[in-house]
């Protein structure tokens, strides 16, 4: 990877290889703007990984441009200590210190705000909706004094770059392209109008911070919606941008309708926007930095061989191993944690006000969950071999006790082996990779096809025992359950490619909507029932949205507010309120509602005074996220 690991220089930055973390929300910011010890952890741990150089998230350059509470924030001078925390770090790592700046525009809400969101024109945000407040040339003029100011105290903070948010569909991109800018004076109509708002914030900046300062653009490229911004056109904004003083580009893609084009769930191609940052390469003198599902050093180093850009951008990736760049460098690839693009990030920004990770449970909460040698070593047995139980193995090993895992099973990863099957869950196997490598390096000894009894705890007198034995699927209390065309999720998913050609899939939650994509991709006919009056109900959003968009270009028929009254032998019984019944003719019929916990064996061993816990689904049925979150808990107090 020589390439990846080469140094390129920025103006009068020296870059000692091509990666680059790109801004992103971590939501670690406290509602008053204060930067705590966790922000600056958060930031140096990304910084001491590896990579060139980071850009610290979105900061709002005026009050009323802000998108969430827990924004960074550089509106005002007394913002400047707790950003220079942030910036010292990562110097102190040896990566280069740069930042983002940011208007939220018609992107944000009263219920943030307190006022109307602004606006280049009366168009509300889609998604968000409510009335907007278009800007006179007065206000706008302001705005433009506000990002100079912003830029001018974030090189008084000690960052050496400067960024501008022009994409996903924030303030400047919303002047940039005709889908939600329709002015009719100066800073509306040709290209030159629309790029008006952004040349003047560009030579705002670099007539406030001089020559040396590099100035970074950030666009949408693409925003995939009519009216929307194509590459083309962003090339002709970006001749406008390069004399008017930016000195490096960021190639990214989407806005506020196409946000699976901002932060690209499994199911899209890896590197999926590489085309257009080597379209703007071609014609612009300047570096070009393109980002979107660049979670694979090897891909990121070819990229960079092929010159299709000039530095890579790897956001979540180092939010799921802020090592990457180092063991990359190395040459550890089996010992990164790849991010599997299951957005739960992002999922987790919006519903719990702070940055979560999958894969990494430590993301957001370095400081606490830090590894403290134990100076009581213990044997531990740990009963289930999946993500849970894996993980909690080997921390508790990484921290000095003996380890032994029992898996019933001929191999390792528990529901992650069947989950990931579908073509578009094919990631989930570096989280069985990475878990298994990790167990390797700290000496976890794995015990395959064992199904483990009292009398075998008995036999090997633990000192604690972790039990990770998972969940069984549930069954419906319906007459025909029984029946030879009923399979479970599991029994589809292990049982290699489908010889069948029409199913009726029972559920419509996560697990049946992607059961039901998977059989559509094998040519099944599929019919989903769904008790509920929607589906997917659970799903992150943007994955819900390719699933569903999926699932009608198959034209699987979707029915909700639908019962299962009956399975027979050739199909199943339904009732809605349009039909009390329905008989739908299917090959198979595949459950998919729902998984309870397996305590067979707690219930057997609770009594006979061994240290006893649970993790995972065998305590309560949850996700993969929050299994790995608490066995890592678990392992770091054994």
């Amino acid at each position: 990877m020589d390439k990846l690991f080469s140094p390129f220089t920025i103006k009068n930055i020296s870059l000692n290889n091509r990666i680059v973390m790109p801004a992103l929300a971590s939501f670690l910011v406290g509602i008053d703007g204060s930067i705590s010890d966790t922000t600056v952890e958060h930031y140096r741990r990304r910084a001491a990984g590896g990579p060139a150089m980071v850009i610290m998230e979105a900061c709002a350059v005026s009050p009323e441009g802000v998108v969430s509470s827990h924004q960074a924030v550089i509106y005002d001078d007394r913002f400047i200590d707790g950003l220079s925390k942030i910036a010292r770090a990562m110097k102190e790592e040896g990566t280069v210190p740069a930042i983002q700046i940011h208007h939220g525009g018609r992107q944000t809400s009263v219920k943030v705000i307190n006022s109307k969101p602004v606006a280049p024109s009366p168009l509300p945000c889609p998604t968000i909706r409510g009335e907007v407040e278009p800007l006179t040339v007065d206000g706008i003029q302001q705005l433009v004094q506000k990002f100079g100011d912003a830029a001018h105290r974030a090189c008084q903070a000690g960052f050496e770059l400067i960024e501008i948010h022009g994409a996903h569909g924030y303030l400047v991109n919303q002047f940039l392209s005709q889908f939600s800018n329709i002015r009719e004076d100066e800073y509306g109509g040709d290209v030159a109008g629309r790029s008006r708002f952004a040349r003047e914030i560009v030579e705002e900046i670099r007539n406030r911070l001089g020559p040396k300062i590099p100035i970074s653009f950030k666009i949408s490229a693409e925003e995939y919606v009519d009216s929307g911004l194509t590459t083309e056109q962003s090339i002709e904004i970006l001749k406008i941008l390069v004399p008017a003083g930016i000195d490096v580009v960021q190639v990214s893609a989407g806005n506020d309708v196409t946000p699976e084009w901002i932060c690209q769930p499994m199911f899209m191609e890896k590197a999926c926007l590489v085309e257009s940052a080597n379209q703007v390469k071609r014609v612009l003198d300047i570096p070009v930095m393109t980002v979107g599902r660049i979670n694979d050093p090897l891909i990121a180093n070819e990229i960079i061989e092929q010159n299709k850009a000039d530095l890579v951008c790897i956001g979540r990736g180092l939010l799921a191993d802020p090592e990457l760049p180092n063991k990359a460098r190395e040459g550890r690839l089996d010992e990164i944690r790849t991010c599997i693009a299951c957005n739960t990030c992002m999922q987790s920004i919006f519903k719990r006000g702070r940055i979560e990770c999958l894969v990494n449970p430590m993301l957001g909460r370095e400081k606490e969950m830090a590894f403290i040698p134990t100076d009581n070593p213990k044997k531990v047995m740990v009963i289930g071999g999946g993500p849970g139980g894996l993980n909690v193995a080997w921390v508790a090993a990484k921290r000095g006790h003996t380890v032994h895992v029992y898996e019933k099973r001929s191999e390792l990863g528990g529901q992650l082996v069947p989950g990931s099957t579908p073509g578009h869950k094919s990631e989930l196997r570096t989280l069985i990779r990475f878990q298994k490598k990790q167990a390797e390096l700290f000496g976890v000894q794995c015990h395959l096809n064992h199904e483990v009894n009292v009398q075998d705890i008995q036999a090997i007198q633990p000192d604690v025992v972790v039990l990770a034995t998972g969940s069984l699927p549930v069954l419906p209390s319906v007459e025909g359950i029984d029946n030879d065309i009923v399979l479970t999720y599991e029994d589809v998913l292990i049982g290699g490619s489908p010889h069948f050609r029409n199913v009726v899939v029972i559920g419509g939650g996560p697990t049946g909507l992607e059961l039901a994509l998977h059989l559509a991709e094998y040519g099944c006919a599929t019919t989903v029932i769904e008790m509920l009056p929607k589906i997917g109900r659970g799903l992150e959003a943007m994955t819900k949205k390719i699933i569903l968009k999926r699932l009608k270009k198959y034209n699987t028929t979707i029915l909700t507010d639908t019962r299962l009254l009956k399975i027979e032998g050739n199909g199943v019984i339904v009732a809605n309120k349009d039909q009390p019944e329905q008989f739908i003719e299917t090959d198979k019929v595949v459950i998919a509602i729902g998984t309870r916990p397996d305590t067979r064996l707690y219930d057997k061993i609770k009594s006979l005074g061994y240290k006893l816990y649970q993790v995972g689904d065998c305590l309560e049925p949850r996700n993969a996220k929050e299994a790995i979150y608490e066995s890592a808990v678990l392992g770091r107090r054994i």
